[in-house]
């Protein structure tokens, strides 16, 4: 057998284990003969690299480096569903389409919790991966893609075609990822499609290698040049070579659907990745167009998402934290449990009253789910489970200054009395460097850290002074001459953000980034809103009796005083300029953002309707002119199409300020 004979060879038994266990998840090679063998490849391969096959499975390896994604326009879009949360949503949905035509059935898949691809082949050949991006134009990734062990790199078919399906991180991969992550002091990722999203946007293709992501396809492109039904497609996708998710069902009415989704609900406890949900499609795609679609959806498919998992366990101990503003909240310590896909260990308790309100006791045995699927929360007390547990008893001292706590009149929240609380005063360092507030974006949470422990950061003044200590900022580990010019000119350059951004980063109680707006629609500087009185405070619209009290309360501190005083000294921007209102569609409008933004991020969004004259408000209502409706747009997107209210895909928004942001 010659070299070149050999190294084929190798790659066709690389290629079958792969699929063995990767697709068909019936593995045909033990661990060490697969390493065996890929050893030899790639040490064949670097001896005779005349002979590497464009598709050898070492190209799964990774290695790639590039300097950034180029982007790719999807020639046709690919939509995201719209969502059923409840068995009369689901039948709504199908009463709709009987209205439309007869003769349908339906086929339900797992909703994977990944990240969607879209994947192009030419003559059986990979040649392109991108994402979905906005729907219209995607980031190519292919370099990444080709990493996934799964990919058939070569189809069974020398045809041309291109498909679409969801990268995810298995429950393993992930458990790996953070460990190795916590051994080296590294951030944690918070559940295995946020690692997978991280992972697939690496620059260095050899590291998403590492991670063992995985991938279903789910579907096809112009799927009716090839077969004429969903379930034909799912077929065709694993004759060609994919691998598809096996837990898919024909259903032939809407009380087997349901059925099915019933059945889903408990089966995706046991799976080995995230599910959070089911996708259900009419099967015939000769009524697709019949049946129709809207501008960001298609009519003839939906997802049912799951309800939010609700997971049991010990509350081992309660401990106090304190925030920007003085407030002091109790955490519960936890068991660590694992809950729609990430492992809890402190949930939010909130205040004394959500409490008592709940009779939540040190030793309990709770119940806790993540509230948006994010926040994780306390929702009640198994209290067959208690067993002699004493009451809750708020603590009366500061944990971090030891100073008496205060509990004001008709508010259920304790604030340390001390205005020089170390615990509180980083914390107000954090939330005025962040991104949302002066974006001294240099200046994250783990360097106020050590800065504010080392005693360089006490009060907000005294980043504007970092200057005065730039050799021995120097010489800290892990800083060095870049990292610290970088930081103080990042510094430098805060002091002409907006007096709006400055308002919001003091910190000032219930006035958050659109309060601070809002007042600069009638103070114009710093001292002028400074010598503001109650009266004309409540007299401005969305300013009420408590956030006016609260202006009034900081400004009167004499320490609050000294500090703007000394900001003023150290040149920050202490005045808004008006600007003239742009003629544009939004000018004297309310819209509503919704779902994910890929483009824009909600601040960015909302900064430029404002600039535009129009309002941005939380919750739809008749009021509302237009909704912005991202990916995953949920309830909003229902009620605003149920009121008739114009919806836009951020594509659209993006169109209409063109040319002005």
């Amino acid at each position: 057998m010659t070299i070149k004979e050999r190294m084929a060879e190798l790659v066709a038994i690389i290629e079958k284990a792969n699929e063995d266990y990767h697709t068909k998840d019936t593995p045909t090679l033990s661990d060490a003969a697969y390493d065996q063998f890929m050893a030899e490849l790639v040490s064949l391969e670097h001896q005779y690299p005349e002979f590497k096959s464009d598709h050898s499975p070492t190209s799964k390896i990774g290695g790639v480096i590039i300097d950034g994604f180029e982007k790719v326009t999807h020639q046709v879009p690919m939509m995201s569903l719209a969502n059923v949360f409840s068995e009369s949503e689901l039948r709504s949905f199908d009463d709709r389409i009987r209205k439309i035509t007869g003769g349908y059935t339906y086929i339900s898949e797992l909703k994977i919790d990944g990240l969607a691809v879209s994947l192009l082949y030419e003559e059986g050949v990979f040649v392109r991966a991108a994402t979905r991006g906005n729907g219209i134009i995607g980031e190519n990734v292919t370099s990444n893609v080709r990493t996934i062990k799964s990919l058939p790199l070569v189809l069974s078919e020398p045809i041309t075609i291109e498909v679409r399906g969801e990268i995810y991180m298995p429950h393993k991969s992930f458990n790996q990822l953070n460990e190795e992550r916590m051994s080296m002091n590294e951030p944690l990722f918070a559940n295995p499609r946020n690692a997978a999203a991280g992972t697939i946007r690496q620059l260095d293709s050899s590291i998403v290698s590492s991670r063992n992501l995985d991938l279903f396809v789910y579907t096809i492109v112009n799927a009716k040049r090839y077969v004429s039904t969903q379930q034909e497609a799912l077929h065709y996708l694993k004759k060609l070579g994919f691998k598809v998710n096996p837990h898919h069902k024909h259903n032939e009415t809407i009380d087997q659907l349901w059925n099915q989704i019933v059945l889903s609900d408990t089966l995706r406890h046991t799976l080995p990745y995230d599910t959070d949900g089911v996708v259900i499609k009419v099967n015939e795609f000769d009524l697709y167009d019949k049946i129709g679609y809207t501008a960001k959806s298609p009519k003839w498919a939906t997802a049912y998402k799951f309800q939010a998992e609700q997971m049991e366990t010990l509350l081992k101990g309660i401990t106090f934290q304190i925030g920007r503003t003085g407030v002091v909240t109790p955490v519960a310590e936890l068991e660590p449990v694992l809950v729609s896909g990430s492992t809890v260990s402190r949930a939010t308790l909130h205040n004394e009253d959500y409490i008592h309100m709940k009779d939540i006791r040190i030793g309990d045995t709770v119940i806790i789910h993540k509230a948006g699927e994010i926040i994780p929360e306390v929702l009640s007390v198994v209290t067959s489970k208690r067993n002699g547990q004493e009451p809750f008893v708020m603590i009366d001292s500061c944990p971090v200054c030891q100073f008496p706590l205060k509990r004001k009149q008709d508010e259920a929240d304790h604030y340390c009395t001390n205005p020089d609380c170390p615990g509180k005063n980083i914390n107000s360092l954090i939330h005025f460097a962040s991104r949302v507030a002066m974006d001294i974006d240099t200046l994250g949470e783990r360097v106020v850290e050590i800065l504010h422990d080392l005693g360089y950061l006490n009060k907000i003044p005294d980043i504007y002074k970092l200057h005065h200590y730039r050799d021995e900022l120097k010489t800290l580990p892990g800083f060095g001459d870049k990292k610290v010019d970088n930081l103080l000119q990042a510094i430098e350059a805060s002091k002409s953000q907006t007096l709006d951004r400055l308002i919001f980063g003091l910190g000032i109680k219930h006035v958050g980034a659109k309060v601070a707006k809002t007042l600069l629609k009638h103070y114009t500087s710093m001292t002028s809103l400074m010598q503001a009185t109650f009266e004309d405070l409540i007299e401005i619209g969305d300013i009420g009796e408590m956030i006016a009290q609260s202006i009034i309360d900081y400004f009167h501190q004499e320490s609050n005083q000294h500090a703007i005083r000394e900001l003023m000294d150290l040149g920050l921007n202490m005045n808004f300029e008006k600007t003239a209102s742009i003629a544009h569609e939004f000018n004297g409008k309310t819209l509503v953002l919704t779902g994910k933004l890929s483009i824009f991020s909600r601040e960015q969004a909302t900064e430029i309707i404002e600039k535009l004259g129009g309002k941005v408000s939380s919750s739809v209502s008749a009021k509302t002119d237009f909704l912005v409706a991202g990916e995953d747009a949920g309830s909003k997107l229902k009620k605003a199409n149920e009121l008739g209210i114009p919806v836009m895909d951020e594509q659209t928004f993006k169109v209409k300020i063109d040319g002005l942001y």
